[in-house]
């Protein structure tokens, strides 16, 4: 494991420390007993302050990595195993991981995070701006090389719905955290393209569809996924521009949720290509815990517990749920953050037990997961999981998983904004 040595006090606290002891002529006892703390850094599988601290780590890093003159940032998305070849290196950054960081850092709110994350909220501000359609739209994910150069490169041009409503929750958050106005100004060109584009109120169930691809071609299915991201994303643009025809918005796209569950507990995908027919294979992750986190609604508890029955995966020490029901070999982080944050937002009995398991898991997987630096978090517990969707997911440092292992622990829903933080 790599990683810096975590102390246990300041080091204002220990230079205190030393100078009273001078003062009394003990300074050799207590400056000994430090050293010797001092050798052995803490473990961040029980040490759930310094995992943190490290993770945090782990991120400024990949931030800082990819930086222009003007103050753009852009982390690439994964590193290392399948990503990090002799021959091949993959460093997109996918936007969808990029507003999860955002939202991380303004979890913690310590001055470089914020630093930080404003980096992030300008660079998609200045990819939205200079979009070569430039009708508010970003892409799915963008190359931080072309960043640090100072110009936009796309490298997945895609506009799907789900990201979209992310760019614009890490905005969203922006605004709320900072008063600054460009923030919200660039969430509510987002909400815009949105309602624009992807609104279907003619097949029901009513709600939003998938995007558009590359050429322009709108995707005419409907996913629960999407809905759960609009209900978040519009339901903070109603808070913070007072305006209810957002939250009225929202309410379309948590009904469409809503009317994804089955009688079993547990939501769907979302609909065929007629917008109506349901999917009813594979049935993913995150239709169970974003409903949940997403609307608020206590409907989605049997969603979670399904969860807890179907998609857990045990792979060696490792224990947490797949992506969905179609590969539970492996154990998917990313989705043990948002199954943890969920069930420890609902607070049932047992469900501390699950966070508790979920997060110690993690835990080990920083330290000691394939491909892992001993900071941040791999996707997956071993290469290869079946998403179900026609990919596969692999053991690489994702900063999209370390952030929400972040959320997570921070207690921090993504798709709220803060109390008491405006």
């Amino acid at each position: 494991m790599s990683g810096s040595v975590r102390r246990c006090a300041p080091w204002a606290a220990v230079a205190a420390l030393v100078v009273g002891a001078v003062l009394v002529g003990a300074a050799p006892a207590v400056s000994d007993a430090f050293a010797a703390r001092d050798e052995t850094p803490a473990d961040p599988v029980t040490d759930s302050a310094a995992s943190v601290a490290l993770a945090y780590e782990f991120l400024d890093a990949r931030v800082d990595e990819f930086c222009d003159g003007e103050g753009h940032c852009l982390p690439r998305s994964y590193q290392g195993g399948f990503f990090t070849t002799p021959t091949w290196d993959f460093t997109p950054s996918f936007v969808y991981d990029d507003a999860l960081v955002v939202i991380a850092y303004t979890a913690r709110g310590l001055p470089d995070d914020l630093r930080r994350a404003r980096a992030i909220g300008d660079t998609l501000l200045f990819v939205q701006e200079n979009d070569p359609i430039g009708d508010g739209r970003t892409r799915a994910s963008y190359e931080p090389h072309g960043i640090r150069q100072g110009r936009v490169e796309i490298t997945g041009p895609g506009t799907f719905t789900g990201n979209q409503a992310w760019v614009g929750m890490a905005l969203a958050r922006l605004a709320h955290v900072t008063g600054d106005e460009r923030y919200l100004d660039g969430a509510l060109r987002v909400g815009r393209w949105i309602q624009d584009n992807t609104a279907d109120m003619a097949r029901a169930p009513y709600g939003y569809t998938g995007g558009q691809l590359e050429d322009g071609t709108s995707l005419t299915w409907k996913s629960t996924e999407h809905n759960s991201d609009i209900a978040g994303f519009f339901t903070q643009l109603g808070q913070l521009t007072g305006d209810p025809v957002w939250t009225d918005r929202a309410a379309v796209a948590a009904e469409f949720v809503a009317a994804m569950q089955h009688a079993d507990g547990h939501v769907n995908t979302g609909t065929g290509l007629d917008g109506s027919t349901i999917n009813t294979r594979p049935i993913p992750l995150d239709a169970q815990t974003w409903s949940s986190l997403a609307t608020g609604d206590p409907r989605y508890g049997t969603a979670l517990d399904w969860t807890l029955a179907h998609l857990i995966a045990t792979d060696g020490p490792y224990t947490g749920p797949s992506i969905s029901e179609v590969d539970v070999s492996k154990a998917w982080f990313e989705g043990g953050g948002h199954l943890a944050l969920a069930l420890g937002l609902r607070d049932a009995p047992g469900d501390a037990a699950a966070v508790d398991t979920l997060l110690s898991s993690i835990r080990l997987a920083q330290r000691d997961a394939p491909n892992g630096d001993g900071k941040g978090i791999v996707a997956t517990s071993n290469d290869g999981l079946d998403s179900g969707f026609g990919d596969l997911y692999y053991a690489s440092l994702h900063t999209g998983a370390t952030a929400w292992y972040l959320l997570a622990a921070t207690g921090d829903n993504p798709f709220r904004l803060p109390v008491g933080r405006a």
